[in-house]
């Protein structure tokens, strides 16, 4: 039979639902993970090629080449206050998830490197490598109600209540973080890690955007 002469033919297929999508606790615990992952690996490598990052993982970094304290030890502690503010602003659960993320961090960043060995690492494959690959774990950790701390809690809560974007924020903060590295590492080493806080904060601000993720933890 011909389409034109049976209208019911010609309707048109449902649209999907508009509602978004509710993430399991696999969804949830396997996105937290690779994205903790990402991070922690990614800061694997940064050690190994003597960058920074920004944040509060930029000041245990900081603090760690001084003092030659764990990183691990310093990270974890240095986050404790910003759960308070996470809390009030950004709820219970994402407190949580953050906080959880922020110990298995601390955790990876021990444990890998005994299982990871590499013997030669260039400073700009580190800087755009790495802004990248901890880009996408800020991003999963994101879109998944969870963070790993510092910075970022604020400046997901600056995009969310103001519309300000995560990945500028992110970027401004992180690039300040590194520069007050000057007086502690070689001024190359500053600046490749200000340039992979530079590529991250173009990542998220490219990728993480109001409207650009539907799914909901």
């Amino acid at each position: 039979m011909n389409n034109q002469s049976n209208p019911s033919a010609l309707k048109a297929a449902p649209l999907p639902s508009m509602h978004p999508l509710k993430h399991s606790y696999m969804d949830d615990s396997l996105a937290l993970f690779s994205g903790t992952l990402f991070v922690g690996i990614t800061l694997i490598l940064y050690e190994q090629a003597g960058l920074l990052t920004g944040s509060t993982a930029g000041i245990a970094f900081v603090l760690h080449y001084a003092t030659g304290w764990s990183f691990s030890l310093l990270y974890f502690l240095i986050n404790l206050p910003f759960y308070w503010f996470a809390w009030r602003r950004l709820g219970k659960s994402f407190t949580l998830k953050t906080f959880i993320c922020v110990a298995l961090l601390s955790l990876l960043t021990y444990i890998v490197p005994q299982y990871l060995d590499i013997h030669y690492l260039h400073p700009l494959f580190a800087a755009i490598a790495g802004g990248l690959m901890l880009g996408t774990g800020i991003l999963f950790l994101a879109r998944h109600q969870s963070s790993l701390g510092g910075a970022t809690i604020l400046s997901l809560y600056l995009q969310d209540k103001a519309g300000i974007s995560a990945g500028k924020v992110q970027m401004a903060i992180d690039c300040v973080v590194v520069a007050l590295a000057f007086g502690v590492m070689p001024y190359q080493q500053v600046l490749w890690s200000i340039l992979a806080a530079v590529i991250m904060g173009i990542f998220l601000a490219l990728n993480h955007r109001p409207g650009r993720y539907q799914g909901q933890s």
